[in-house]
């Protein structure tokens, strides 16, 4: 027991230092890699980089400063670089196998940030989800929903996959189908359709709107409406329209068909 004693007193003479210099390597290199990319984010904000290209390459900075702080912990322990380098490439091949999905994450990030088919504050639909991207993460990409929730799409099927953005030509237009009877003047319900379009203070002159039949529907005449507004004013100008031209048209006596229930009196 004596001889077991001396050993675990002579172990832990010799590794407590170690021990005790490599837990304070540790909490020291994470304030400084927290610092470094606070840093480094100050003067991209200076110099105006877009701030896709900030948030990508901060997180990306912060792994690779973490990974190098790692080793250097290691090797302060006592263990041989080389051995644990040779490990980890041993490693490698099943870790990577069996991170698949997240290499491809990552890739889809890098090819986001060259081809840039978006950036942070665009309105974009993509993968079934609509939403204002928040963040471009290394492996995921965060949106806010329209009804402000937070969407997290990885960047391996985002890459890959259709992307429609809303923002980046400025203007947008609003499609609506309006159908009235059959009974109702073609010239008439265009000239009420356009006043209530020229009229609302949020939809563009240039291009200018449009109302034309758009089919010969079995129990309406169907036509397009189609306003141009600014992106940021889309929803106002598509709840208004639909309000002000359901007021317009029974204004001017032009009835919207809709289902009647039939009652059929059967004779005893």
């Amino acid at each position: 027991m004596e001889e077991y004693l001396d050993q675990f007193k002579k172990v832990l003479i010799e590794y407590t230092p170690k021990v005790l210099m490599a837990v304070a390597m540790l909490v020291i290199g994470l304030i400084i890699i927290k610092i470094i990319v606070n840093t480094t984010k100050k003067v991209f904000r200076k110099r105006n980089v877009e701030i896709t290209v900030q948030q990508f390459l901060g997180n990306l900075l912060a792994w690779v400063l973490k990974i190098i702080l790692f080793i250097t912990v290691i090797a302060k322990l006592g263990i041989e670089t080389a051995s644990f380098a040779a490990i980890l490439a041993a490693a490698g091949l099943a870790v990577g196998l069996a991170l698949q999905g997240s290499l491809a994450n990552f890739a889809g990030g890098v090819l986001i940030m060259i081809f840039k088919p978006f950036k942070v504050g665009d309105l974009i639909q993509a993968q079934g989800e609509t939403g204002v991207v928040k963040e471009i993460e290394i492996f995921t990409t965060k949106l806010t929903g329209l009804s402000n929730r937070e969407i997290i799409i990885p960047n391996g099927s985002l890459s890959n996959g259709n992307i429609i953005n809303f923002t980046t030509e400025g203007t947008r237009r609003v499609d609506l189908v309006i159908g009235v009877s059959y009974d109702a003047d073609i010239k008439k319900t265009k000239e009420v359709l356009t006043s209530v379009l020229t009229s609302h203070p949020k939809i563009l002159k240039d291009p200018a709107p449009g109302v034309t039949v758009l089919e010969l529907a079995d129990s309406s005449v169907n036509f397009a409406v189609r306003p141009w507004c600014n992106t940021a004013d889309y929803w106002a100008v598509y709840f208004d329209c639909m309000e002000n031209i359901k007021e317009a048209l029974d204004a001017a006596g032009i009835e919207i068909p809709y289902p009647h229930n039939v009652q059929i009196n059967k004779k005893e």
